[in-house]
């Protein structure tokens, strides 16, 4: 339900986080508010959102060390990020995905842009399937609690990397292209680069490699990837 959605706003521009809020709480959103990385933190410690807006630059503690410092908070790194940034550059968002950022939206931008953004990436992270995968190499994931475990030992992933894995799972051994996963994981609807399907592969491939499991998503050179538990 939208009305019971939290979403934690960490904007230091006043004007900016009073446009986001009033944005947010039109659309039924639940909106918590953070001037800095800082009172984000403090906040995170009483109410866990079910998605963080954040801002690139911010005082103190900016945008990208706050997605690290969530990323190694093992209860809070399964929460999606979209990144508000003026940043629009290529090798920034790369550096953002690769932190662990979901999703970007660049300033300016429209607040119709803006809730698609929240909206996608809320529905990519949503396991609302009441049902096991399982591979015979011991990977399971259960979509009724949203966990994946390889062997007796949790798998860690952020919500895009834990969707990428549920349809290579439930689609092995078939080599898709670029954009046609992106058509499958992010939406139809959804505008990002090719280029931010390979950083998510790369993300779910460092997460499997403990496990040993990360061979088994492979690159088709010229063409894609393919889940394959196949030698």
């Amino acid at each position: 339900m939208v009305g019971e959605t939290k979403i934690l706003v960490v904007e230091d521009e006043d004007a900016v986080r009073e446009l986001l809020k009033v944005t947010l709480e039109s659309a039924g959103y639940q909106v918590i508010e953070a001037p800095d990385a800082e009172a984000a933190q403090s906040c995170m410690s009483e109410i866990e959102p079910d998605l963080v807006l954040l801002d690139w630059m911010l005082p103190g503690m900016n945008g990208l060390e706050f997605t690290r410092w969530l990323q190694r908070e093992g209860s809070f790194r399964e929460i999606p990020i979209i990144m508000l940034t003026a940043k629009g550059d290529e090798a920034n968002k790369v550096a953002g995905l690769e932190a662990g950022v979901d999703d970007y939206v660049t300033k300016p931008f429209s607040t119709r842009e803006l809730l698609a953004r929240i909206k996608a990436v809320l529905r990519r992270s949503g396991g609302e399937q009441a049902e096991l995968i399982r591979i015979d190499a011991g990977l399971q994931m259960d979509l009724t609690q949203h966990r994946i475990t390889a062997g007796e030992e949790p798998v860690h992933l952020g919500p895009t990397e834990f969707r990428l894995l549920q349809f290579f799972m439930t689609h092995p051994e078939r080599v898709y292209s670029r954009s046609q996963l992106l058509d499958q994981v992010w939406g139809r609807n959804v505008y990002i680069e090719e280029r931010t399907v390979d950083v998510h592969i790369r993300r779910l491939r460092k997460a499997l490699e403990p496990h040993g499991f990360d061979e088994l998503v492979q690159t088709v050179r010229g063409v894609g990837y393919r889940f394959s538990a196949q030698a």
